[in-house]
């Protein structure tokens, strides 16, 4: 590829999708036709796709497309990121190629991107990585025919760490007309059974914004933690479309691969995390060991033996990501405790079991739990999303823009600060009573807004 005008020239067209243009258009088209579009759905900033043969992740890879006919400011640049598995190397691996080639057409690169990340520590053009790589060039016909005319930026990761993907994601991000791909299948070659486990745990990883996602979980692991750090950062959210594996499409059930398919935007999610969206990060299993090693730990303390030593290892990979919580005890229906973090800065196992023995003996408004309330209390458990900064600029705005149910609320003003829990809502439904008694929570006037007020609002998955 060298030259003034080269091309990067397809190398797995006829194999994993048609080679025939007409043949491949009918076929994206039938793909796309059949996804299942989310209506209420905000256009995607950032898309997880599959890239396997279309007979066999087409299906799950149309329903992320799918999603782009939701966006009202046309898709001019995508920037596409997907893992190495031809060619061995460190860092990201550009292309000094001017246009990307399939069956339907070139596709320009954008130049002008690419010269603003070369400098970023481990970037640098690697034509031998771009040359037969599938995990790019499968993205482009469904792109093609779903936004027509675009600029690509496709960039092959290699060993790199997510930092130093995460750093060329944020240089890269832009403004609405820039859509964001990672590509990715997940587990490889497992019995039917084993890949539906260890994928849907994977899936809740992704949701929970694990960073140290490993191959074995997806083979983009590499492109996709870096994009996971960069969301983390950012307070944004990951929502699941689409989850199969090829035992449900074209192959056997004796080894199969996983495909998944999930979208970030950079609107508000629909609803609370933790509601039957299927937004959850965590399941049933990791609920409950949540909940009884939480009681353990309360107990562990009341029997003298101080802190509850876990052994964090032995538990689901979820549970060790980090991630803020609240800890909430009942006693006959009313309030006996409630402690928790806003910001995540250790494994959320740790946060909740600290939370817990927090919330029974050090809530200053109440006494330390006593053995005798022990037998009786009621544990609820909050697990918070990163916290998102609104933009406001009066108490009215503030107002119009909280979503009762969905929202907590953080409020700081003057040095004090305090928070509300999305449950919160259930006793005070009316948002002017809400933000009212969050002020006085917070030792602020109950009415008033003034030029330091800052906001942010989360949203929480519940359970007890």
């Amino acid at each position: 590829m060298t030259g003034m005008n080269s091309v990067r020239h397809a190398a797995v067209a006829g194999r994993f999708y048609p080679a025939d243009p007409t043949v491949l258009q009918q076929g994206v088209d039938s793909l796309l036709a059949a996804a299942q579009p989310l209506p209420d759905s905000a256009p995607p900033k950032a898309l997880v796709v599959p890239h396997a043969g279309y007979v066999y992740s087409g299906p799950v890879a149309a329903d992320a497309y799918r999603l782009l006919e939701n966006s009202k400011t046309p898709f001019t640049r995508v920037i596409l990121l997907g893992p190495a598995h031809r060619v061995g190397f460190k860092g990201i691996a550009a292309s000094s190629a001017t246009h990307y080639r399939t069956p339907l057409g070139d596709v320009p690169l954008d130049q002008q991107a690419l010269a603003g990340i070369l400098d970023l520590p481990g970037v640098h053009t690697r034509d031998a990585a771009h040359a037969q790589e599938h995990s790019l060039e499968v993205h482009l016909p469904f792109l093609q025919r779903s936004l027509g005319r675009f600029q690509l930026l496709p960039l092959v990761v290699g060993d790199a760490p997510p930092e130093q993907v995460a750093a060329v994601i944020e240089a890269l991000w832009g403004g609405p007309e820039t859509l964001l791909v990672v590509s990715s299948d997940l587990s490889h070659f497992l019995d039917y059974d084993r890949a539906r486990s260890q994928d849907a745990n994977t899936a809740r990883r992704i949701e929970a914004l694990a960073t140290d996602l490993r191959g074995e979980e997806a083979c983009g692991c590499r492109p996709l933690n870096g994009l996971l750090r960069v969301l983390k950062a950012r307070g944004l959210t990951v929502r699941r479309l689409a989850m199969n594996n090829s035992g449900d499409t074209a192959g056997d059930r004796d080894r199969v691969v996983g495909y998944g398919a999930w979208s970030v935007t950079e609107a508000e999610p629909p609803a609370r995390v933790g509601d039957d969206t299927g937004t959850d990060s965590l399941g049933l299993a990791q609920r409950q060991q949540l909940l009884h090693l939480a009681r353990l730990a309360i107990g562990h303390s009341l029997s003298g033996q101080g802190n509850l030593d876990i052994p964090l290892k032995q538990y689901d990979p979820s549970l060790h990501v980090e991630r803020a919580s609240f800890v909430t005890l009942n006693l006959d229906g009313a309030l006996r405790g409630c402690i928790g973090s806003l910001t995540p800065t250790r494994p959320l196992l740790v946060d909740v079991l600290h939370n817990a023995t927090a919330a029974a003996f050090k809530d200053r408004r109440f006494k330390p739990l006593s053995a005798p309330e022990y037998a009786h209390i009621e544990l609820h458990i909050s697990v918070l999303s990163p916290a998102r900064p609104l933009a406001v600029s009066s108490r009215a705005e503030l107002l119009e823009q909280l979503r009762p149910g969905v929202h907590g609320l953080v409020l700081a003003e003057a040095g004090k600060r305090a928070t509300y829990l999305p449950s919160v809502w259930d006793k005070l439904p009316e948002p002017e009573r809400f933000v009212s008694e969050l002020r006085v929570k917070a030792g602020l006037p109950r009415e008033g807004w003034s030029a330091d007020t800052a906001v942010s609002i989360y949203t929480t998955e519940e359970f007890s």
